[in-house]
């Protein structure tokens, strides 16, 4: 059996991973260097984008648990996260270009992940096809998805907009735990 990913993201690189831990070949396109949205700044895999945090942290909270499950079910990208932690309260934020580096090395080092590089404009009709590309997929694979799917694609994600301490105004606000919780 012949399994082809397109997309070296996260969902792209964990499920490349996790087919070739099964003893499965995988061919696994990404369309960098070649191609470049205006998000993306690297060549690595699993390019973090919009944050370099993962959530929480916590077994209680619902992304805490789901990186406790993905771990023990050999995730490549908790055990590097955790390996390339940055200092974020009760989030796992990572450094990214670390981050990335090490997905990129685990990634073409594995003896049965073969990487090619450039844009899949169509989607192939051979073998088992993973479409991982989430929000940064190229327009042209982007039509052949909703061709595909008899419509288009819709992505939904929390804005979160950055706040500089100088532009809060103190006489009324004030400083408190999000949680009202100690978190290292």
């Amino acid at each position: 059996m012949q399994v082809t990913v397109i997309g070296a993201g996260l969902a792209g690189c964990e499920a490349a991973w996790s087919v070739a831990q099964q003893g499965i070949s995988v061919t696994l396109w990404e369309m960098k260097p070649e191609k470049y949205t205006p998000a993306h700044r690297s060549t690595g895999f699993a390019e973090l984008v919009c944050s370099n945090s993962l959530k929480a942290r916590r077994l209680e909270s619902a992304a805490g648990l789901l990186k406790e499950e993905m771990r023990r079910l050999g995730s490549l990208c908790v055990p590097i996260a955790y390996n390339c932690a940055v200092p974020a309260g009760g989030a796992l934020a990572v450094d990214r270009d670390a981050f990335s580096a090490a997905v990129t090395e685990r990634i073409r080092n594995h003896p049965l992940i073969t990487v090619k590089q450039g844009e899949v404009t169509a989607i192939p009709d051979d073998g088992v096809v993973i479409i991982a590309t989430g929000p940064l997929t190229s327009d042209t694979l982007a039509d052949a998805i909703a061709d595909l799917c008899g419509g288009g694609l819709h992505f939904y994600d929390a804005a979160a907009p950055i706040v500089t301490a100088d532009s809060v105004d103190m006489n009324s606000a004030f400083r408190a735990s999000r949680y009202d919780r100690e978190e290292s």
